[in-house]
């Protein structure tokens, strides 16, 4: 009995004096750094965890927190305005100022475009990872994921994309089949809209809509409509992605001249968005597919 106690322990050390190499590459798996991550610019290596991560993208800043490296983050841009403790900044995403970025130390940058940073700041020993915009739900959950392993908080990023996805799921079945409907997601005060081919385009697809910005013609994915037109498609359902910016809403649209007539409107089916969560692609799009999926469960039980 002794000896089968003992038979156990030294056959595992046995494997491992006659293996040094299993065990190397055990060890190697579970460190977290280096890491390589692959960016439409190319691959970008991450040699130590980051303790100053500058943010220029107002969806990358909402996922860091979201996944516990928020303490990390030294500036935001001046479009991250979430969560309200980001240390927001003058810095642009747009027009990023390569010294302005560096006089905060970085060891990581987090871009939504690259404009000449990865060249510039890689000469500064700076490794920048872009993440543009998502194009679909899977590719969200990727950059959340790819955060993740760029800050070393994989195992909150994987609880933060499964959070999304149920919740994303659960607003999916609660909407009953029923009539076809059609939609129509205004960003400005002029017209402009989104096709199905956007991120936002694709959210509405989810739920069978029909965009009404599919059929305007042209190449654009974020076509300018005319009122006109509009009002002759009649959209079951209207959301505003420009309440906060131009004061949006159910009554100044139906104002407007001739879209009294408009089925959204006669129904009442005209939804004030959060601008800033309809224009990003991070955590908080699983809040604004469960608004769209109350709106289309009333719109289809009436």
């Amino acid at each position: 009995m002794v000896k089968k106690l003992f038979a156990a322990p030294l056959a595992a050390a046995a494997l491992l004096v006659l293996s040094p190499g299993a065990a190397a590459d055990t060890a190697a798996k579970r460190k977290p750094f280096p890491v390589v991550l692959t960016t439409p610019t190319g691959k970008v290596t991450i040699r130590k965890q980051p303790r100053r991560i500058v943010s220029l993208s107002p969806t990358a800043t909402e996922s860091l927190y979201a996944i516990g490296a928020g303490r990390r983050v030294v500036a935001v841009d001046d479009l991250s305005n979430y969560p309200a403790r980001a240390p927001r900044t003058k810095l642009s995403g747009y027009t990023p100022n390569v010294e302005a970025i560096a006089g905060y130390r970085p060891d990581l940058v987090v871009a939504r475009t690259d404009s000449g940073l990865t060249a510039a700041l890689g000469r500064l020993g700076i490794p920048v990872l872009v993440q543009p915009e998502a194009t679909s739900l899977a590719l969200a959950y990727a950059q959340v994921t790819q955060l993740g392993r760029a800050t070393g908080h994989r195992r909150r990023a994987a609880v933060t994309v499964s959070s999304m996805r149920t919740r994303i799921a659960k607003a999916l079945r609660s909407v009953p089949r029923g009539r076809p409907l059609s939609v129509y997601h205004e960003l400005t005060t002029d017209y402009y809209s989104v096709t199905s081919r956007t991120f936002i385009g694709q959210i509405y697809r989810l739920f069978g809509l029909r965009n009404i910005a599919d059929g305007a013609g042209g190449t654009s994915d974020y076509p300018q409509l005319s009122g006109e037109y509009i009002v002759a498609a009649s959209p079951d359902l209207i959301f505003l992605a420009d309440s906060k910016c131009c004061g949006q809403s159910y009554a100044t649209v139906s104002t407007r001249p001739g879209w009294s007539t408009v089925r959204a409107v006669r129904g009442r089916s005209v939804v004030r968005l959060d601008d800033d969560v309809a224009s990003r692609w991070g955590p908080r799009v699983a809040s604004l597919v469960q608004t769209i999926a109350a709106t289309v469960k009333r719109a289809r039980s009436t």
